[in-house]
């Protein structure tokens, strides 16, 4: 048996919580980490590390094109669990060069260019987070999008070589927020205001009524581009095509390695 299958067979019927314990006793709080948007989902694992296993280390990343209604709600969070929050940013020279090479609104221009973007300001502070851990707890779910249909409570996350944990892999949307109401989790003041996905300010708009949760994330881009690259790795950047065939002046290319 694999070690992946023996992480699922160990995990199979556990609750969120016997799943964020189970995550802690396996891999040790210098083995496991967890990755905050500061979405609802990711809330709801704020609220249950807090009180079930504060060791885990926590981090957020700031892409430097935030709302300030996500920082407001980052102060929020830590003043309520009193937990240390770590934020991973961008380096400044790769911004400073991308925004020289493509514009600050490159994201608009073309799928390779957004997820350029994303790469730049996400992935790569992401690498730096995930540095020395064996395993990662994320706040996806099954139902959120096309793109994660396929998630799995335990899986391998091929991009970063890390055993990646989904608690809240099979919870649907009425039970992420019946539990935010239920403890009176801190939660992001837009999604009263039609945003049940929330990222960078540019890349982030309300949903109308019918539409899928993530609808307003990269609106003007077809569904099964909607990922950052952060939660599919190589498959989420090989969606573009090819990036270029020629050298750019600044790596585009650099997608379809990472």
């Amino acid at each position: 048996m694999s070690e992946i299958d023996r992480y699922r067979q160990e995990t199979t019927g556990l609750s969120a919580t016997a799943m964020i314990r189970w995550a802690l006793s396996t891999f040790g709080p210098d083995g496991v980490s967890f990755a905050s948007s500061l979405g609802a989902e990711d809330q709801v694992i704020t609220h249950l590390i807090a009180e079930h296993a504060p060791q885990i280390p926590l981090f957020t990343l700031d892409t430097g094109r935030l709302y300030q209604e996500s920082y407001d709600l980052l102060e929020r969070t830590r003043e309520r669990y009193r937990l240390e929050i770590s934020v991973y940013f961008p380096e400044t020279k790769r911004v400073e060069e991308m925004a020289r090479a493509h514009g600050p609104n490159l994201f608009y221009e073309s799928v390779e260019n957004r997820k350029l973007c994303c790469h730049v300001r996400k992935v790569e502070p992401l690498g730096r987070a995930l540095g020395g851990v064996r395993a990662w707890i994320v706040g996806l779910r099954q139902e959120q999008a096309i793109t994660r249909q396929d998630l799995r409570p335990v899986d391998w996350d091929e991009a970063n070589g890390l055993i990646k944990i989904s608690p809240l892999a099979a919870w649907t949307e009425s039970e992420v927020w019946d539990f935010i109401r239920r403890h009176d989790v801190p939660y992001h003041a837009f999604h009263d205001q039609g945003f049940p996905s929330i990222g960078c300010a540019p890349c982030t708009r309300a949903i109308r009524p019918g539409e899928d949760t993530r609808a307003g994330r990269w609106w003007w881009e077809r569904p099964e581009h909607k990922e950052c690259g952060i939660h599919l790795g190589e498959s989420a950047a090989g969606t573009a095509g090819p990036a270029t065939t020629s050298p750019a002046p600044f790596g585009i290319q650099e997608i379809e390695t990472s």
